[in-house]
């Protein structure tokens, strides 16, 4: 019994454990980060402001609406959506932060009923 105690009381500790995430740090300003389409690697930049997110990539520029729920969620919407899936709202959840950067995951903030829910990773630098 005594061996069983010592082998999982480290167990313990190690599920106290959190990410320390700093939010607040980043819930305004400009960021750039990465993303792939058709297998080559490109750059973007967004600013995000407290009720803004401008979104710059190539060579477009998309707008949408931010409502913040805490200081590490907010429910994202585009202010101009060109077809019914730009309408949907994204739910954004920053999940662990550095100095300098944040990792964050999103997915639609209503489940489509009929679709698989999908939740997609990113990471954000910020840059200003």
């Amino acid at each position: 019994m005594r061996k069983t105690f010592l082998l999982l009381s480290p167990l313990v500790f190690l599920n106290c454990f959190q990410t320390e995430r700093h939010c607040s740090d980043f819930k305004t300003g400009t960021f750039e980060f990465t993303y792939v389409i058709d297998g080559e690697e490109k750059t973007g930049t967004f600013v995000r402001t407290n009720d803004l997110n401008i979104d710059y990539y190539d060579n477009k520029i998309d707008s949408a609406s931010i409502r913040w729920i805490n200081d590490c969620e907010f429910i994202q919407k585009k202010i101009n959506p060109k077809n019914k899936s730009e309408e949907r709202a994204i739910h954004m959840k920053i999940l662990n932060t550095t100095e300098d950067s944040y990792t964050f995951e999103y997915q639609l903030a209503v489940k489509d009923p009929y679709k698989k829910k999908r939740v997609e990773k990113g990471t954000a630098k910020k840059i200003k």
